[in-house]
């Protein structure tokens, strides 16, 4: 893709208000990001390649998996796997990249006609404001425009009584019916960082040692059964939440993700300074997101 094109451009301003805002909305960001700055693991923010970043959707009308992806493809994003998450009752697909500096992509949506009468009158109560694909609506290459969508409601705020039904059968639902389009996190990969830190092994025990609390939702560290990623993640900051009628309520906000992609097998005999991200495990694995969805879920911030 042409650096100078419309789309890189847009791309770039969207990648831009989606870091700056989460950073501003989640402490536990720059606070990552000053330790590792302070022990010389990097020189300034930039310095961190973003793994990938997630998005949480709804699988009603007009909405879901089919209109988010309309952004990012646009912006040269592929499709590419698609993973089920039974018990969550979760759909999702990741996206690579037009460009290896820019992050991979994992989209996922509520599959809501699995849910209860109840959960389902409260979800579709919100979202049938919205009447037609908001998405279709974008000038996609108005890097701005396109940035203000992904944070501002798309439905009326929710009263904590419907947040609070919805929690009790899915952490997801109630998340996005409050949170919305809101990034869900970013993934800092620790293999490129240097020895000693450079596994997610290591950098756990680095957080860890300055007070970061993980999540243990099937162990603190997420290993694909290929043994190629490994994945951790910080526990969701508690944020004061304001609902509907002025109402107040202390709810999951967003986290920080890790990520460790071992050098495919093929590519093993490759001097470490040749080593691009083409040479090492790509995609994603069901097994360690669905314990990373946990992040935000009250059996790890309550603890």
């Amino acid at each position: 893709m042409n650096t100078s094109s419309p789309k890189t451009t847009a791309l770039t301003t969207v990648m831009h208000g989606l870091m700056s805002r989460y950073q501003e909305r989640v402490p536990d960001v720059m606070a990552i990001i000053n330790v590792m700055i302070s022990e010389g693991l990097i020189e300034k923010p930039e310095d961190i390649e973003n793994d990938h970043i997630a998005f949480r959707t709804l699988g009603v009308p007009h909405l879901g998996i089919a209109s988010f992806e309309k952004i990012f493809l646009h912006y040269g994003y592929q499709k590419r796997d698609y993973y089920k998450f039974e018990g969550k009752k979760l759909d999702a697909f990741w996206f690579s990249p037009p460009e290896p500096h820019y992050p991979r992509i994992f989209v996922s949506e509520l599959r809501v006609g699995d849910l209860s009468e109840e959960a389902q009158r409260i979800i579709h109560s919100y979202t049938q404001e919205v009447t037609s694909d908001p998405v279709d609506s974008l000038n996609l290459d108005n890097g701005a425009d396109v940035d203000n969508f992904l944070h501002q409601p798309l439905w009326r705020t929710p009263t904590l009584s419907d947040y609070l039904t919805l929690l009790k059968e899915s952490e997801y639902a109630a998340w996005v019916i409050y949170n919305r389009y809101y990034l869900n996190h970013f993934t800092i990969s620790v293999h490129n960082l240097h020895e000693g830190y450079n596994t997610v092994a290591e950098f756990n025990e680095f957080l860890e040692k300055r007070g970061f609390k993980l999540n243990d939702s099937g162990g603190k560290i997420k290993k694909s059964p290929d043994g190629g990623l490994l994945q951790s993640s910080t526990v969701a900051q508690m944020i004061e939440a304001e609902f509907a009628n002025g109402e107040t309520h202390t709810i999951s906000g967003s986290y920080v993700e890790f990520a460790e992609r071992r050098v495919l097998p093929e590519f093993a005999d490759l001097p470490a300074d040749q080593i691009q991200r083409k040479h090492r495990r790509d995609g994603f694995e069901a097994g360690n997101a669905d314990k990373i969805f946990e992040s935000t879920y009250t059996s790890q911030t309550r603890k």
